[in-house]
């Protein structure tokens, strides 16, 4: 692992060079990193602290290679070299500002030949990453979006961009087409009546966790949610928040039940990688509610499935 930190005692990524996107190197990388330490409104209690997400993820990828025995022995770090943009500098209590940054930086890093994922933050940093994606493809993007939630609030409580609205203001977008948004693993009462009508009104396709578990083919059910994301599309999105998992695999994200088992999450997230996504983010992991940091821990196991996805998409093209 690399000795370099990006502050403190905060390493990059799986081990990966620590760089700058202003740096003329930049597109010798194969993976870029960035991190987006948002929090906007809390929407319920006092359930907080999703910002140390990118400094707590990165703090526990140090413990892992790139090696994925299950995946025929692959190593991920022999085939892909990995560099770690720091953070999205966003400003707290200015929700706008931080948009707009985000947009700018998720602007240039679509501008590499690289593979990015970015690490929240609450899930409304979803929406400019990909308004920044929709700006620079020529026609629709598609986007496969795995949680529990609809995340489609027209606001919560006057704010447009909470962690509970992202869809909403994706739906608005005529750079996306909302027939190839698939909301995939909803599950459970902490969703409401109209957000499922919001999603149907927009033209959305909706994927349950039990219509997953039920369909006892992971594969075929990854390539039927491609299809439709990919269909009349030249970009596909891959966006998951931490509690597509059930909270027995998810210590460190928000209490919902009869979600999708770890085997389940990076079973799919490999198919949807090997079919071909542009990017991913993976967002709403809380660390201080998860004591052993098990849900952060998880991360760097679901990016290396999807990275070792790209890899062989690309070895088979």
């Amino acid at each position: 692992m690399s000795d370099e930190k990006l502050y403190g005692n905060t390493p990059c990524f799986l081990g990966g060079k620590k760089a700058s996107i202003k740096d003329q190197n930049v597109n010798d990388y194969d993976v870029l990193i960035y991190g987006v330490p948002w929090e906007g409104a809390v929407t319920w209690g006092d359930y907080t602290g999703v910002e140390l997400g990118p400094k707590v993820i990165r703090l526990n990828s140090a413990r892992y290679s790139g090696y994925l025995p299950e995946l025929n022995h692959i190593d991920v770090l022999s085939h892909y070299q990995l560099a770690d943009l720091g953070d999205v500098d966003v400003v707290p209590a200015d929700t706008i500002e931080t948009m707009d940054r985000i947009t700018n930086f998720a602007a240039k890093v679509w501008d590499t030949n690289a593979f990015p994922v970015a690490f929240g933050g609450d899930h409304g940093i979803t929406y400019p990453i990909v308004k920044a994606l929709s700006e620079k493809v020529d026609g629709k993007v598609g986007i496969i979006h795995l949680d529990a939630h609809y995340d489609n609030h027209p606001d919560y409580e006057g704010d447009q961009y909470a962690r509970s609205t992202p869809f909403a203001r994706i739906y608005e977008s005529e750079s996306v087409r909302n027939e190839s948004i698939v909301h995939m693993g909803i599950h459970g009462p902490r969703n409401k009546p109209e957000t499922g009508k919001y999603a149907a009104e927009a033209g959305a396709t909706t994927i349950t966790s039990r219509e997953i578990r039920k369909s006892n083919d992971l594969e075929a059910m990854a390539k039927h949610a491609y299809d439709i994301a990919s269909k009349g599309t030249d970009a596909v999105y891959l966006s998951i928040c931490s509690d597509v998992l059930d909270f027995a695999f998810n210590p460190g994200g928000p209490v919902d039940g009869n979600g999708l088992t770890s085997y389940e999450l990076v079973e799919l997230v490999h198919a949807f990688a090997k079919l071909g996504v542009n990017g991913m983010d993976y967002v709403e992991v809380y660390p201080q509610q998860d004591a052993n940091d098990n849900s952060s821990h998880f991360v760097t196991t679901v990016i290396l499935y999807a990275l070792a996805g790209d890899i062989l998409r690309k070895q088979n093209q």
